[in-house]
């Protein structure tokens, strides 16, 4: 593993290169898993301008080692979480309806290549950055559909579990043995749920998106040193807060 990395923000439509590395890392990562039947596991989203890309990638570009995306609500594309459970529970849409008037996302495609597998540098990272950079980009509603695994980080990141959905909060979903855990926050810009330390965190990446930390793994005694790129140029504060009927 190299000892340097990046962990980058886009927008979706502005670097199609890197989302089809992006799709081609995710389905591998699927595949080993034994899940190659998830609805929302598509290339539709590179062209949503409404998409952000959370890319961890080598310091040249030429490999990506894992990563995450905001799909922000925006009145025409449905949320993958949507896609995933609306027909199974339609109390779904109208929840990310209400939630949409204040700036609402999804963090979904959240996946690690076996390279990186138990670092953190693949998810849980990508996790933290995804948060911060919710408000560059004038978010402060988030919703995620996690598998056990990833539900985990929940205390982390300041979210709770959505038990006015589903069977108090999960899915069966992608597979009828398999239980996704649907997270929310409604706290984005303050962050009043989330760990401290990571909260301090998330605070200085917003005020600091163009920085080089030396980071720690969460779960090995290992330090890598990641170059943050976040900012977003083209990015609206009040491009998603949407009127409510």
């Amino acid at each position: 593993m190299e000892n340097a990395i990046r962990i980058r923000a886009f927008r979706a439509i502005e670097d199609s290169e890197s989302c089809l590395k992006f799709i081609e890392g995710h389905r591998k990562v699927l595949v080993i898993y034994g899940i190659d039947n998830v609805t929302t596991n598509t290339n539709d989203w590179m062209y949503n301008k409404s998409v952000f890309v959370i890319a961890v990638e080598s310091m040249d570009g030429s490999k990506l080692f894992g990563g995450a995306r905001i799909h922000c609500v925006d009145g025409v594309h449905p949320l993958p979480m949507e896609e995933a459970t609306g027909d199974m529970d339609a109390r779904v849409y109208s929840t990310v309806k209400h939630y949409s008037q204040y700036g609402a996302c999804e963090l979904c495609g959240l996946w690690n290549s076996i390279e990186v597998a138990g670092l953190g540098i693949g998810s849980f990272f990508p996790s933290i950055v995804a948060v911060a950079v919710t408000k560059l980009v004038g978010i402060n509603i988030l919703f995620a559909l996690c598998s056990p695994f990833t539900a985990r980080f929940k205390d982390w990141i300041g979210g709770q579990i959505l038990k006015s959905v589903g069977n108090n909060g999960t899915f069966y979903y992608p597979k009828f043995d398999l239980v996704a855990t649907v997270l929310f926050s409604d706290g984005l810009y303050d962050l009043p749920l989330t760990i401290p330390r990571v909260r301090d965190k998330m605070v200085y990446l917003r005020e600091n998106p163009v920085c080089m930390i030396k980071e720690k793994s969460p779960f090995k005694n290992q330090y890598v040193d990641i170059h943050y790129e976040l900012k977003i140029p083209s990015a609206d504060l009040n491009e998603f807060k949407l009127k409510v009927n």
